[in-house]
C-alpha cells in the first residue's frame, strides 16, 4: 500500500539456520581434505588416470568447499548501507564458481581421455586392496555428505550448499565409475580406464549445465517456477482485497524476496486495511514459508461504491464533519446538499473557505456540472463541565417525554416504553438522554422521524432542554443495543 507498508516476518530461527549452514559447510571442507589426500595416495600406487583425475578434482573440491563456507557466512550477514537487500547473492556466486569448476575439470578430463582413446594406448593400471579400499571409503563419505548437504540445503534454502551437494553427487558417480574402470582393467578390458574417464567427463558436463542454469536464474532474478501463481491465488482468497495489482519475486540466499501490490476499497478505515494486510501476510507465509514479502496497498474506487459513500469519503479525507447528506439526480444533473460543522468560534470567511474547498472536491469527483450546497453549522469543540440534575428534574423531563410519546401513539406513532432517562445540567442547558422501543420491522427513517417529532415537542415545552438524545430499541430485544 502506498499509504502504509507491511513486511512478512523472516523465520524466527534465522540464527539457528545460519549455524546449521556454516557447520555443514565446515564439515564438507574437512571431508574434502581427507578424501583428496587418500585419493592422491591411491592414484600414485595404481597409476590410474581416472583415479588421478578424481584426486585432482579433490584439490578443487577443497577450494570450492572453502569458498562455499565463506559464501555461506557472508550470505547470512544482515543488510547494510551498501547492500540493501542483504548478501544472499553471495551464495549464488559460490554456486556459479562450482559450475565453472565442474566445466573446467570435465573439459580437461575429456581432452585427455579422447587423446588416449585415439592413440589406443594407456599406461598400465595397478589395482590393489589399498586402492579399492580408498575408493569404497570415498563412496561412503561422498554419499553421506551428499545426503546431509541435500537435507540442509533443502531445509535452509541455501543455493551454495545445494550446489555443493550436486558437486558431491557428481563425485560419488565419478568415484563409482573409477572403481568400475579399475575392475574392468583388472579383468583385462583394454582402454577401460580411459573410457571410464570419458564417461565421467560427460556426466560432469551434464551436471554442470543443470547447476549453471539454476544459478543463472538466481543471478538474473528469475522468479521461482510456479510461485507467482501460488501467491496470487493465496492473496485472492483474502477478504477485502479487490485485486492483486502486481507481484515481484526474486530468489536470494535461500529465501524468496519480493513485493506485492494489492487494491482495496478507498472507503475502508485504516484499521481495516491494516487487518487485511495482516491476513494477507499470514496467507503468503502459509503458501511460501521462506518468503519475505513487502505488502503495498493502494486505495481504489470499487464498482458498488455509492455516491453517498463517495461524498462522505471526500469529507473524511478533508477532516470536515458532515451530516444530513442528500444526493439526488435532478434533470440529469447530480445535486448534493449537506450540513458542514466547523468550530463555533471560526470567522465566517474561514468557514466559507472550507466549504468552498469541500464543494470543489465534490465537483472534481462527480464532474463540474454537479450542484453542491453546504449549510455551515457551529460545532461545540469545548467540553463544558456538568452534573446530574436533581431527581425532580429527571422525573419531570421523563414525564414530558412519555406524554409526548403517548400523544404520538394515539395517532399511530411507533414509539413506546420510555425508560433509562438521564438528565445532566450544563452551562448551555439540560442534556437529556433516554431509551425507547419501537417495532423491529420499522425502517430507521420512520423511527428517526418519530423521535424527532417527540424531541421538538419536548424542547418547545421545556426551553431549558438544549439537547435531547434518544436510543431506540426493537420491542423484541432482551438486551441493550
Amino acid at each position: 500500500m502506498t499509504d502504509t507498508q507491511d513486511r512478512m516476518p523472516t523465520a524466527a530461527a534465522s540464527a539457528e539456520v545460519s549455524r546449521i549452514k556454516q557447520r555443514a559447510a565446515a564439515l564438507s571442507v574437512a571431508a574434502s581434505v581427507l578424501l583428496t589426500l587418500a585419493k592422491f595416495a591411491a592414484a600414485l600406487v595404481s597409476g590410474s588416470l581416472a583415479l588421478l583425475t578424481d584426486a585432482l578434482q579433490g584439490l578443487i573440491d577443497i577450494g570450492s568447499t572453502l569458498f562455499t563456507w565463506f559464501a555461506v557466512r557472508a550470505a547470512d550477514k544482515p543488510a547494510d548501507d551498501e547492500h540493501h537487500y542483504g548478501h544472499g547473492k553471495v551464495e549464488a556466486l559460490a554456486a556459479l564458481l562450482e559450475t565453472a569448476i565442474l566445466f573446467g575439470l570435465s573439459g580437461a578430463i575429456l581432452w585427455e581421455a579422447i587423446n588416449r582413446l585415439r592413440a589406443g594406448t594407456e599406461p598400465p593400471v595397478e589395482v590393489t586392496a589399498l586402492v579399492v579400499g580408498v575408493l569404497l571409503f570415498s563412496l561412503m563419505v561422498d554419499a553421506t555428505r551428499w545426503r546431509a548437504l541435500t537435507t540442509v540445503a533443502r531445509d535452509t534454502r541455501s543455493e551454495a550448499l545445494a550446489a555443493e551437494a550436486t558437486h558431491f553427487a557428481t563425485d560419488f558417480v565419478g568415484t563409482a565409475l573409477v572403481l568400475a574402470g579399475l575392475v574392468l582393467s583388472r579383468m583385462g578390458v583394454p582402454m577401460a580406464d580411459s573410457a571410464t574417464a570419458l564417461g565421467l567427463a560427460l556426466y560432469m558436463i551434464l551436471t554442470a549445465f543443470r547447476l549453471g542454469r539454476r544459478t543463472i536464474d538466481t543471478l538474473i532474478d528469475a522468479a521461482p517456477k510456479g510461485l507467482s501463481e501460488r501467491l496470487r491465488q493465496a492473496a485472492g482468497e483474502v477478504p477485502g482485497i479487490v485485486a492483486v495489482e502486481w507481484l515481484k519475486l526474486r530468489p536470494a540466499g535461500g529465501q524468496v524476496q519480493g513485493e506485492i501490490g494489492i487494491l482495496v476499497s478507498r472507503t475502508l478505515p485504516l484499521d481495516r486495511v491494516t487487518a487485511i494486510k495482516t491476513e494477507l501476510l499470514a496467507a503468503l507465509a502459509a503458501a511460501e514459508p521462506n518468503a519475505e514479502i513487502t505488502v503495498t496497498a493502494n486505495p481504489v474506487q470499487v464498482d458498488d461504491e455509492t455516491a453517498l459513500e463517495r461524498v462522505l469519503l471526500i469529507a473524511l479525507k478533508m477532516k470536515v464533519p458532515v451530516h444530513h447528506v442528500s444526493v439526488h439526480t435532478i434533470g440529469g444533473r447530480l445535486s448534493v446538499s449537506l450540513d458542514m460543522e466547523v468550530d463555533a468560534g471560526l470567522p465566517l470567511s474561514e468557514a466559507h473557505d472550507i466549504a468552498t474547498r469541500l464543494e470543489s472536491a465534490i465537483r472534481a469527483e462527480f464532474g463540474g456540472e454537479t450542484e453542491v450546497e453546504t449549510h455551515i453549522e457551529p460545532m461545540e469543540t469545548s467540553q463544558p463541565s456538568g452534573h446530574n440534575a436533581a431527581w425532580e428534574t429527571v422525573e419531570a423531563i421523563g414525564k414530558a417525554i412519555a406524554q409526548e410519546a403517548a400523544r404520538a401513539a394515539e395517532s399511530g406513532g411507533p414509539i413506546r416504553d420510555i425508560h433509562s432517562v438521564r438528565v445532566r445540567e450544563t452551562r448551555n442547558g439540560l442534556v437529556v438522554n433516554y431509551h425507547c422501543r419501537a417495532e423491529g420491522g420499522l425502517d430507521v427513517a420512520a423511527v428517526h422521524h418519530a423521535v424527532d417529532a417527540i424531541e421538538r415537542a419536548v424542547r418547545q415545552a421545556r426551553p431549558d432542554v438544549c439537547r435531547l438524545v434518544s436510543h431506540a430499541e426493537p420491542v423484541a430485544s432482551t438486551g441493550h443495543h
